[in-house]
């Protein structure tokens, strides 16, 4: 089915969110059989948290990014993928959430036959396009709805969908190191009304080519005192917008710091995270 189709509903079935196991628990069920889903391990739950991210960054406007959200696929089967992609809008027959149009798996090669049924039970249900991402053979995969089976994508292409407000690289999905970077372009690719107010500002300070050069002057020899604030100023002017509570030593720390590339890696980190924890950690 073509990324611009619309995602089908069976009638017969049962409305995507009406549950056969309770939300919030570790549990599935498959064909009538209640399944334990047991916690991630770190390069799992690392690069479930990472993809959740790089979506949030690149979801069109009409889009929202869940994780482990429960779908009815059938009378018998209520299962969660890692993270999807579906309408804000509420389903105009049932009331309810509409069908996710995108749905990504973390997998392991052990997990591939599980993965599997699960892909083929999303897109059966209406799902439009289901991926895995294989962490440990750094591969990234598209459930084929025609040869009922595994695709592998291209490293260096990209992911397109009208779900999307902009390109998502595949290979941000399979190496985090420039996830930063990636979500500071989608952000001002879909002109992130923070992002856009921040430039404003910037404009009429005459503060951007300062920051411009100041940003090329620091790969010599570090940035210059009056570029540095304005990078400093970015990051907390991104916080305060967003409503991000702002500790004493967290605001002393962004103060403090020097080195653009970690200041600059902040700007990105401060569009997207829920707490200061998260704008500090380092890959």
């Amino acid at each position: 089915m073509s990324a611009s189709a619309a995602t089908r509903v069976d009638p017969e079935l049962p409305a995507v969110d009406e549950r056969l196991v309770a939300p919030e628990t570790r549990y599935e069920i498959y064909d009538g059989e209640l399944v334990h889903v047991s916690p991630a391990n770190f390069p799992h739950s690392r690069r479930h948290s990472m993809i959740a991210a790089l979506l949030e960054a690149h979801a069109a406007s009409r889009f929202t990014v869940v994780s482990d959200m429960l779908t009815r696929t059938t009378e018998t089967s209520d299962i969660a993928p890692d993270v999807s992609v579906l309408p804000v809008a509420a389903d105009p027959k049932t009331g309810g959430r509409q069908l996710e149009h995108l749905a990504f798996e973390v997998v392991s090669t052990e997990s591939m036959s599980h993965a599997s049924n699960k892909a083929a039970m999303l897109v059966a249900r209406g799902v439009r396009r289901v991926f895995a991402i294989d962490v440990k053979r750094a591969r990234a995969l598209e459930w084929s709805r025609s040869r009922a089976r595994w695709i592998v994508l291209d490293t260096s292409a990209h992911i397109k969908d009208r779900t999307l407000g902009a390109p998502l690289p595949i290979k941000v999905l399979l190496h985090a190191a420039k996830a930063d970077d990636v979500m500071a372009r989608a952000l001002a690719a879909k002109r992130n009304p923070v992002i856009e107010a921040l430039k404003a500002e910037s404009k009429r300070k005459g503060l951007m080519e300062g920051e411009r050069k100041g940003l090329a002057k620091g790969k010599r020899q570090g940035l210059a005192e009056g570029e540095r604030k304005g990078l400093v100023k970015a990051v907390l002017g991104i916080l305060t917008a967003r409503g991000i509570s702002l500790k004493a030593a967290a605001r002393a720390r962004i103060l403090a710091e020097r080195e653009p590339g970690r200041l600059g890696r902040w700007i990105a980190r401060a569009a997207t995270c829920t707490n200061t924890t998260e704008l500090f950690v380092e890959p």
